[in-house]
């Protein structure tokens, strides 16, 4: 297992609350060497039909983490349990 923590961000183009989850995301992606794999919901009508009035959602290991706005504690709990489960 790596290191490194994969998250997904669910969103769309034109949201500015996606734009506010990404940037606020920035320093915990830093701090604990995590990515984040941006998914356009409008690209896939399955997607868009299962997030449409929930975007932004951030999804870490299948497991939502937290949706319009970004949930640090959460967040960073996350990404500590991913971190030590592959030490």
């Amino acid at each position: 297992m790596t290191k490194t923590a994969l998250l997904t961000l669910y969103g769309r183009a034109w949201c500015h609350l996606c734009d506010d989850m990404r940037a606020a995301l920035a320093p915990l992606l830093a701090e604990f060497g995590a990515q984040v794999e941006i998914v356009d919901v409008d690209a896939d009508p399955l997607l868009e039909a299962r997030y449409n009035e929930l975007v932004p959602v951030l999804v870490c290991d299948g497991v939502e983490l937290c949706h319009y706005h970004l949930d640090v504690a959460r967040v960073r709990a996350a990404l500590a349990m991913r971190v030590a489960a592959a030490s």
